[in-house]
């Protein structure tokens, strides 16, 4: 892989560390863009630049000429038309600045499963509920909806600099991560941390439809293999792809397992939604107890648990199952085990001195 330059847009993020090293591992040149740079991996070559500055980002990337972008980031905003604007320019900016070097040959963008259920502030909310597995063939909503602006920057600059693209949409991403607006695994892991330290039970937070239903979920380990799988496969470019774990579950299975691993009482649905933003809400303080008696790494509640994130992967009135043959059909095949996908992240969290 000597020829081949990798640039990760968002390289200290759930999606992008993984990424990052599985790149490097199998031996890519590899540079990580951040606005605070990932140094864990000491073999990956950190760029701190503002995506919505220009200037900033030309001056960053001066000397660095990759031949696959791979964009695993977002920013979070108040309104969905905020989101559109916001994420829509710094997807925008990455690729006029790239466009200069004449370098890309391929550009990878990670999205998610709102493409089919719809924004932040409708989430099923309007009367639309999709057919599910959830399957790439989906027309796009008639919704505001910042997933489809930023595929729209990447296809217009493909057809400007004659890059190839691929389009990944994972559904609720476990892996480990700190600082990360979208990690229920980890959340998951603080909340039963704290209920085992307190004594209290581990509660179910979401919906009916979510506990009994089927459901999947996107290992980030496998995001990264389908990340490069797509990038360097002729037969899956220009494409958009699902992309899961291979497996689906029950809620009303796993949530008493998970609770087992913690050795705490589980309790589940019950008549009505428990948000577990609620249910965390005064436990900043508990965490920081917990932080402090353990040694832990991060004692900020607020940079290891996003409870209104889990509240909204949970709080469906669905169940959520994507189709992956779309993959399986151009030689993807790679699969992972979601309870072990679940059980590999608290033992590094545990390892990592995140968790007790």
């Amino acid at each position: 892989m000597t020829d081949k330059i990798a640039l990760v847009v968002g390289a200290s993020g759930i999606i992008g560390s993984n990424l990052a090293e599985k790149l490097i591992s199998s031996g890519w040149e590899t540079y990580g863009l951040a606005r605070t740079p990932n140094t864990e991996n000491s073999n990956l070559k950190p760029i701190s630049a503002d995506l919505l500055d220009p200037d900033s980002l030309k001056l960053a990337l001066e000397g660095v000429s990759p031949t696959h972008v791979y964009i695993t980031t977002w920013m979070r905003n108040d309104t969905e038309k905020e989101n559109i604007r916001v994420n829509g320019t710094m997807v925008r900016n990455i690729l006029n600045v790239l466009s200069e070097k004449g370098s890309v040959e391929h550009v990878a963008l990670v999205t998610g499963l709102k493409h089919y259920l719809g924004s932040f502030e409708a989430y099923a909310k309007k009367g639309f509920l999709p057919e599910t597995p959830l399957r790439e063939d989906h027309p796009r909503l008639d919704l505001e909806n910042f997933y489809y602006a930023q595929e729209d920057e990447v296809y217009a600059a493909a057809d400007r600099d004659g890059f190839t693209w691929s389009i990944h949409r994972p559904h609720t991403v476990i892996g480990k991560v700190v600082g990360n607006a979208m990690n229920m695994g980890t959340t998951l892991a603080v909340y039963a941390a704290i209920c085992k330290e307190k004594g209290r039970p581990f509660i179910w937070p979401g919906s009916s439809a979510q506990w009994n239903g089927l459901s999947d979920v996107t290992d980030a380990r496998l995001l990264a293999a389908h990340l490069i799988w797509a990038s360097t496969t002729d037969a899956a470019r220009n494409e958009a792809f699902n992309v899961v774990n291979g497996d689906v579950f029950r809620w009303s299975r796993l949530w008493k397992r998970l609770a087992d691993y913690f050795e705490v009482e589980s309790i589940g649905y019950g008549t009505q939604i428990q948000p577990l933003e609620k249910e965390m809400a005064n436990d900043a303080a508990t965490w920081l107890e917990i932080a402090e008696k353990y040694q832990l790494r991060e004692k900020a509640l607020s940079r290891v648990a996003t409870a209104w994130h889990t509240d909204l992967d949970l709080g469906r009135p669905i169940e959520v199952m994507t189709d992956m043959s779309k993959s399986r059909k151009l030689g993807f095949l790679v699969y992972q085990d979601t309870e072990d996908a679940f059980y590999t992240l608290f033992d590094q969290l545990r390892a990592s001195k995140l968790i007790p």
